[in-house]
């Protein structure tokens, strides 16, 4: 009787959310797992069985709240799964590069998705503004920018602002809010949103510096929100993109780790470096929390 008492206790697991950072390294092929190549869900599972959180990824419930391309990074990124103890965030830590780390977590309902519970999503693009960028040598008109980035809010079908793929059910989103910025050497747009379409923000960024650089007219961007229209075009670099934060309702508290952001604080500090955006544009946003 005694046996089956411990047993029960053993076999008590709970569901967990947690914030993670990470830097979108030429080394990661994104952050969803794929065959054959490193990402950053692998690095997290690979670090929770070696630390005893899960016995195998089969069973653990694993869900990532918001997908991100090679070379994007996060600083607010969230997944969930059901582990067997309580969690350390730095003992978790202590598996993972320093390129990648969990700094806030809690305990959350079995039934939670941090992928469909969440309610706003905050991701920023970063364009510098160094002598380095060839586009730099005309003039950005920054007035006509903030007017596109006005027509961006609200309901639109932003299907020619996106990848297209046969499983999106509609193109229809809500953005809240479409923000520009500049600091230092930086162009900084934020977007706030439910959901995203995928390469939805690279794709706006890109056809907002085309206005800015004249290289189109008002009126063609207008144009990009006729669905019965086609346009091909690349998006903006990745390497820019930071998703910044997700947005649950008022009953999840998440409960930083201050070790664990200081960790993520420090990593940063020590890799800046002029000649390498990546580190420099974390550098730049490390006292910059969403609101």
């Amino acid at each position: 009787m005694v046996m089956i008492i411990k047993n029960e206790k053993a076999m008590k697991k709970y569901r967990y959310l947690f914030k993670i950072y990470y830097i979108g390294k030429s080394k990661y092929y994104g952050s969803q797992r794929q065959p054959n190549f490193l990402t950053i869900e692998d690095e997290i599972l690979r670090a929770l069985i070696k630390r005893g959180y899960l016995t195998n990824n089969g069973d653990s419930g694993f869900e990532v709240a918001s997908r991100t391309d090679k070379f994007v990074s996060a600083r607010g990124a969230c997944f969930t799964c059901i582990i067997e103890k309580n969690p350390i965030l730095m003992e978790i830590n202590s598996a993972l590069p320093k390129d990648l780390g969990v700094w806030a977590y809690s305990k959350v309902p079995l039934e939670f998705s941090s992928r469909y519970d969440a309610i706003l999503r905050h991701y920023l693009y970063l364009y510098p503004r160094s002598p380095h960028n060839p586009q730099n040598q005309n003039s950005l008109n920054l007035g006509l920018m903030h007017k596109a980035c006005r027509k961006l809010e609200g309901r639109h079908n932003f299907i020619n602002f996106s990848k297209r793929e046969k499983k999106e059910k509609t193109t229809i989103r809500d953005l809240e809010s479409v923000q520009l910025s500049i600091k230092n050497d930086f162009l900084i747009f934020q977007f706030k949103s439910r959901a995203f379409l995928r390469q939805q923000i690279r794709r706006i960024v890109k056809k907002i510096i085309d206005l800015g650089l004249g290289e189109i007219e008002y009126d063609e961007f207008l144009e990009l929100f006729d669905p019965s229209k086609n346009f091909s075009y690349e998006p903006a670099n990745p390497r820019g993109l930071i998703l910044w934060d997700i947005t649950y309702n008022r009953n999840i508290f998440l409960t930083e780790d201050p070790k664990s952001r200081m960790r993520m604080e420090s990593f940063f500090l020590q890799k800046e470096n002029h000649f390498n955006f990546k580190y420099q544009l974390f550098r730049l946003l490390q006292h910059h929390d969403s609101s």
